[in-house]
């Protein structure tokens, strides 16, 4: 018997759907029966590939849209979703976030199990945490609030109660730089006590509820599995546990759901994200498909080579279910990797490459610079704004509007209006910021304290440099040269150059890629310890990586700031490359070279008098240089013995001020009074970096020295 003709026409528009796929992308949307994960690699067309699954389930009828529940991790991307299957003709799917799902629930089945309303959403935990705090005697300021709630937002994402928090949470490597284990619980259990008082219960809360309801309500649990038959999760590497057992009530027991993430993108660990979900999927689900996509429609065959390498080096147990991308582009140009003396030399070669892209016919807005923590924005910030380039960043305040630099200012501008700022600007300023909690190292652990202390670690770094360049500056120069800075990079903007953590970053994709400050101690970054924290950096700079599609640059500094020693090197994700060994053969790959303003172009641009190298005679406009005395290049004349002599000087000197030693005297300085050897004040008076103020503390020690 023929087929009816509106069953054909059903059957020829769905098959008209995976037209469009590729033998893999079809694979998940015709596996339409069961558990199914797919692992899907960056830039593979996931999102094409699950969309078409449930078009092609409603129109051969194997879907009831209705009966359809896809889940995912933001509403951007569940609108996206929404839209893409409006554009297939699908109508009547359910796409929403883990959370909006939730609470869609938990207020319908809420007055139906308990009476009453569902309690209302806290807008803030701030103010909920600021009293816990307060009942458990420890003071908090706006960092230590935002610690306390990432603390408590995991501890509830990961099913930790209050009272098995202090026991737990080391054990997966939490660490504040602002409080213990024991504080956090105490206030964690007052938190929630606060909010049963207030009547308030806050977003995590809501997927608790909805566990509840589920759990403890069969009538519940019934009715929901009734309405929804199909379930589709995007991003799965990002599921915790709390909404992994949401998911588990929602199925009960059933098979139909499809997970589809990549292992390799898995960044979110620290908010509770639980890779294993994903990787253990087919052990939970024995009858599952496991899927892999593998064709890389995003980035060239040049780039994806560099992402494949990053990951083979963590070996085969290192990242169990990653796939293997191959590039389905044709080829382009060769990653750029480059080395700089200096964080300032970086960022400024960053803004010409930026300019040569911009007068090649890139646009700004297909161009990224990506940096591991917020901190290191601000020197993108000032050389991308000194050359009229408008910036959008994502993931990060812009750095003069950040709440710590702003206070800083504000402290800084009062002590200069006192007139009560000494003759040694650095020390000034360590000063007043080591009055507001400052302190010259690191805090230990992670968290918004940590972040706070790195930009005022740059404002340090900042006022350094420029004390270095204008040996006669003083506070309200300082203040001046901020005010600049923060006019030029608040000025409002159009679109252009994006600027952006690598967590930031994720989802996102440019033509052009700079991956900066790409060395050890950033990346990996400090805190991170133990091989899976190691290992979750790896792949955070892989998500780096695999966000650029024709162009990817490379680079990191020797120094943090000019003229400091160039101890610094690559980070160990590179070594697979071979960039650690093969320095002689980095060439651009294409008309966008990074090599660094002529010393003519940076003359021209500071319009200052400039110092003669005391070897060649050559002007000098290099920061580094200048404090050299000499080029970079010309030959030096150190006295070695005299150089450690000062070194070890310096040292004792440092611990005796308790302050860092740059502030004492540079590297660069050191090494100048080391090839020079002064006989006399004069003589050492003429050293760039020895003031006044220096000269008078240090200068007989120094002398004594040089003589001796």
């Amino acid at each position: 018997m023929s087929q009816p003709v509106s069953d054909f026409t059903q059957s020829a528009s769905a098959e008209s759907l995976l037209e469009a796929l590729d033998p893999e992308q079809r694979a998940v949307a015709t596996t339409l029966h069961g558990a199914v994960a797919v692992m899907a690699g960056a830039g593979t067309g996931k999102t094409r590939a699950i969309t078409h699954r449930i078009a092609y389930g409603v129109r051969t009828g194997t879907f009831d849209p209705v009966r359809v529940l896809a889940v995912t991790f933001t509403q951007r991307a569940a609108g996206e979703m929404r839209g893409r299957l409006a554009q297939l003709g699908v109508q009547g799917v359910q796409a929403r976030t883990f959370h909006s799902a939730a609470l869609r629930q938990a207020r319908f089945f809420w007055p139906k199990v308990y009476g009453g309303e569902l309690p209302p959403i806290a807008d803030r935990k701030f103010p909920l945490l600021t009293e816990a705090a307060s009942r458990c005697r420890v003071r908090v300021d706006t960092p230590a609030l935002r610690d306390l709630a990432g603390e408590v937002e995991w501890a509830k994402v990961s099913n930790v109660r209050p009272d098995d928090y202090a026991r737990l949470a080391p054990k997966s490597a939490r660490a504040l730089a602002a409080f213990d284990p024991a504080t956090i619980a105490r206030i964690f259990a007052a938190y929630e006590d606060v909010k049963l008082e207030r009547g308030r219960i806050d977003l995590e809360d809501v997927l608790l509820c909805t566990v509840a309801l589920l759990a403890e309500d069969e009538r519940v649990a019934a009715e929901i599995r009734r309405q929804y038959r199909t379930f589709v999760v995007d991003e799965y590497q990002d599921v915790s546990p709390l909404q992994q057992s949401l998911l588990d009530l929602w199925l009960g027991g059933r098979e139909d759901v499809c997970v589809v993430g990549d292992p390799a993108q898995t960044i979110y660990s620290w908010a509770g994200a639980d890779p294993e979900n994903l990787v253990r999927f087919a052990s939970r689900h024995p009858s599952a498909t496991v899927i892999k996509l593998v064709r890389d429609y995003r980035s060239t065959p040049q780039i994806v080579d560099v992402a494949n390498k990053i990951l083979d080096a963590a070996g085969p147990t290192g990242l169990p279910g990653r796939v293997t991308l191959r590039s389905q582009k044709e080829a382009g140009p060769v990653p750029v990797y480059r080395e700089y003396s200096d964080e300032v030399a970086e960022a400024d070669a960053v803004a010409r490459a930026v300019v040569r892209l911009k007068d090649e016919g890139v646009a700004l807005r297909d161009i990224a610079v990506l940096f591991r923590t917020n901190a290191q924005s601000e020197n993108f910030e000032q050389a991308l704004a000194e050359r009229k380039i408008p910036t959008v960043l994502k993931g990060a305040e812009r750095f003069f509007e950040r709440a710590e630099i702003r206070q800083a200012a504000v402290l800084l501008r009062g002590q200069a209006k006192a007139g009560q700022a000494g003759d040694d600007l650095v020390t000034t300023v360590t000063g007043v910021l080591g009055g507001a909690g400052w302190t010259q190292e690191p805090p230990t652990g992670t968290g918004a304290v940590r972040d706070r202390w790195e930009s005022l670690s740059a404002l340090v770094t900042m006022t350094s440099d420029f004390a270095a360049a204008n040996p006669d500056a003083r506070l309200p120069e300082l203040m001046a040269e901020l005010d600049r800075r923060a006019t030029i990079q608040h000025a409002p903007l159009a679109e252009g150059v994006t600027l952006a953590t690598l967590h930031a970053a994720k989802g996102l994709e440019w033509e052009s890629v700079f991956i900066v400050g790409a060395h050890e101690g950033t990346l990996p970054i400090t805190y991170a310890q133990t091989p899976a924290q190691v290992e979750e950096e790896r792949r955070l700079f892989y998500v780096g990586v695999t966000r650029a599609k024709q162009q990817l640059f490379i680079s990191w500094s020797t120094s943090r700031s000019p003229g400091g020693r160039g101890t610094r090197g690559p980070t160990r994700f590179l070594d697979p490359i071979g960039v650690r060994t093969a320095r002689s053969e980095w060439t651009p790959s294409s008309s966008v070279g990074w090599e660094r303003p002529s010393r003519s172009e940076r003359a021209e641009k500071s319009g200052r008098p400039i110092p003669k190298c005391r070897v060649c005679g050559r002007g000098l406009t290099d920061p580094g240089a200048r404090k050299l005395g000499r080029c970079e290049d010309c030959p030096s004349s150190i006295d070695q013995k005299l150089y450690d002599a000062l070194i070890e000087w310096r040292t004792e000197q440092a611990e005796s001020e308790k302050m860092p030693a740059f502030v004492i005297l540079t590297d660069a300085t050191l090494t100048a009074i080391a090839e020079t050897k002064p006989g006399d004040a004069q003589a050492l008076r003429q050293i760039p970096g020895i003031g006044h103020t220096k000269l008078t503390k240090y200068g007989e020690h120094i002398l004594n020295l040089c003589t001796r």
